[in-house]
């Protein structure tokens, strides 16, 4: 069952939550709510220290707390594991497959993302593959990847231009410095670090949020299509 009734790409804005490799699914539950009540509009789970068990159990505990917000829930490079529970959609990563392929298996309805590093070509081609937003990043320097290359914040407003699907930034993205990637042309904050890592997570994700209802991030003269 769908989380909302409009088209996938409309459900990428906000901040989008991704799960951190945390094996205690109590304590990922707990920090995963606060995060949902402090605004997180997505949810990607993401364990790569997670076995097969693990996985299942975790992401069928999160689908169901994101149903119960009616916030999507995104699967994290494992289209089996998505289909499996009924979750929302999935993101592919550089080495996970293509978007083409995965669009057949996942069908219309599901919400399909996929990582483009610092690449608009790359970006292009997964638009017309079938995606429904890509990822750039890093924006800035990463804890949860350190050696990851960075992304231009310049490539939001080129991909603001040619494509018609949501851009999503992620990379040591903060409170601090996220209006900078908002303004650059950021639809979405994909986050994992500065909320997880936050001693409230609740205040860290309204903050996030927060930036989304004062900043104009779209440049009035080119507004973003989705």
């Amino acid at each position: 069952m769908r989380v909302a009734m409009q088209p996938a790409s409309g459900l990428v804005s906000g901040l989008y939550l991704i799960t951190p490799d945390q094996n205690d699914t109590a304590l990922l539950l707990a920090q995963v709510e606060a995060a949902l009540d402090g605004g997180a509009r997505l949810v990607q789970y993401r364990n790569k220290a997670a076995g097969t068990v693990l996985a299942q159990q975790q992401s069928a505990a999160l689908l169901a707390l994101c149903r119960r917000h009616a916030v999507p829930l995104i699967i994290n490079d494992d289209i089996e594991l998505c289909l499996g529970i009924g979750a929302d959609g999935v993101h592919l990563g550089a080495s996970d497959g293509c978007a083409r392929e995965a669009r057949s298996r996942l069908g219309a309805g599901k919400i399909l993302g996929a990582s483009c590093y610092g690449s608009l070509d790359k970006a292009l081609q997964a638009q017309h593959d079938g995606a429904d937003y890509v990822a750039f990043g890093a924006c800035f320097p990463s804890v949860t990847k350190p050696q990851a290359p960075r992304a231009a914040l310049s490539l939001f407003g080129q991909a603001r231009d040619a494509l018609t699907i949501p851009r999503v930034a992620i990379g040591g993205i903060t409170p601090e410095n996220a209006d900078q990637v908002i303004n650059a042309g950021a639809d979405a904050l994909a986050v994992i670090g500065a909320v997880f890592s936050s001693p409230d997570i609740r205040d860290t994700s309204r903050r996030f949020s927060l930036l989304f209802e004062q900043t104009n991030h779209h440049d009035l003269t080119q507004p973003a299509t989705l």
